[in-house]
């Protein structure tokens, strides 16, 4: 089965390209517009283009960039004409965009191309761990305080769904490295029957090869290791693409960034949490607890 077309992915991948090609071509940003090779091309949209929050819809337009840089070589120019054909296709996303939290539909294009998700939440479940019943019940719980429909919701929770079928597909299932904090699964949303099947649904899909999920336990009167008070993601994409680091805000955004400087920063708080957590194996019993805690 061929694999589908990810837009996303295909604009950070060109965006990385070009920037190299720049680079090499010993140019800054500045002296590609001002060459007046491309029309219309100013600053902030070849910044955007490099980084892969913008495509480049014109073929002419990626030409005369290409003939800029010194790409002569027919195969790599139609290689490059490609990547750019299916980077200005829509993602499976679009037509949620209109609900979606600002920075939201990046991250998402960007973790539907991941191989490899590192993640770690300290106060909920994480959200491609969720079930439907847990992820509609928070929606709801916010909805007074953001003042948000019941189309919002239901747009968002197809999209949570969604955003999980990714760990089991049966074509490069995503590799998921998780954890969680003892409160995020103490944290009671909705009644017991929501996190009983919450509960039973981590220890499904704990058990899938592509899937680790280890708990960092509370210890009373005592420190156990580094912890950060915030969620995040590490996405790593493939060796020829850069690594990106996604966190939240308190105004529901979400951020990305594929900076080294924060990549490394984010990889080491994810490598502390990880050597204070219980190991892997421990989770289902660990779980299983909390099941006969809530039953009781």
């Amino acid at each position: 089965m061929a694999q589908k077309p990810r837009p996303t992915v295909r604009r950070i991948e060109l965006g990385y390209e070009l920037r190299q090609l720049r680079e090499r071509a010993s140019m800054t940003l500045e002296e590609v517009v001002d060459s007046g090779a491309v029309s219309g091309l100013y600053f902030a949209k070849l910044q955007r283009v490099e980084t892969g929050l913008q495509d480049l819809r014109s073929a002419a337009d990626l030409r005369s960039l290409l003939e800029l840089y010194g790409v002569t070589d027919d195969r790599d120019v139609e290689q490059l004409l490609a990547i750019q054909r299916e980077a200005a296709s829509q993602d499976w996303w679009t037509p949620y965009r209109s609900t979606m939290p600002s920075g939201m539909p990046r991250f998402v294009g960007i973790e539907s191309a991941a191989r490899e998700t590192w993640a770690f939440h300290p106060s909920l479940v994480l959200g491609l761990l969720q079930t439907e019943g847990y992820a509609r019940t928070l929606y709801q719980l916010a909805q007074p305080i953001e003042e948000t429909t019941s189309e919002f919701i239901s747009r968002n929770v197809q999209v949570r769904m969604r955003r999980k079928d990714a760990l089991s597909r049966s074509e490069e299932p995503l590799t998921l490295r998780a954890v969680l904090w003892e409160p995020a699964l103490r944290n009671l949303i909705g009644d017991v029957d929501v996190m009983v099947e919450q509960y039973e649904e981590l220890i499904k899909l704990a058990s899938l090869p592509n899937v680790t999920i280890q708990v960092l336990p509370m210890l009373p009167m005592k420190i156990r290791g580094y912890l950060p008070s915030h969620d995040f993601s590490v996405l790593h994409l493939g060796d020829e693409l850069p690594t990106s680091v996604q966190v939240d805000n308190a105004w529901c955004a979400t951020s990305v960034s594929d900076k080294p400087r924060e990549v490394g920063r984010f990889t080491r708080k994810f490598n502390a949490i990880t050597a204070s957590a219980l190991p892997p194996e421990d989770t289902t019993e660990f779980i299983d607890g909390l099941k006969r805690e809530i039953n009781a």
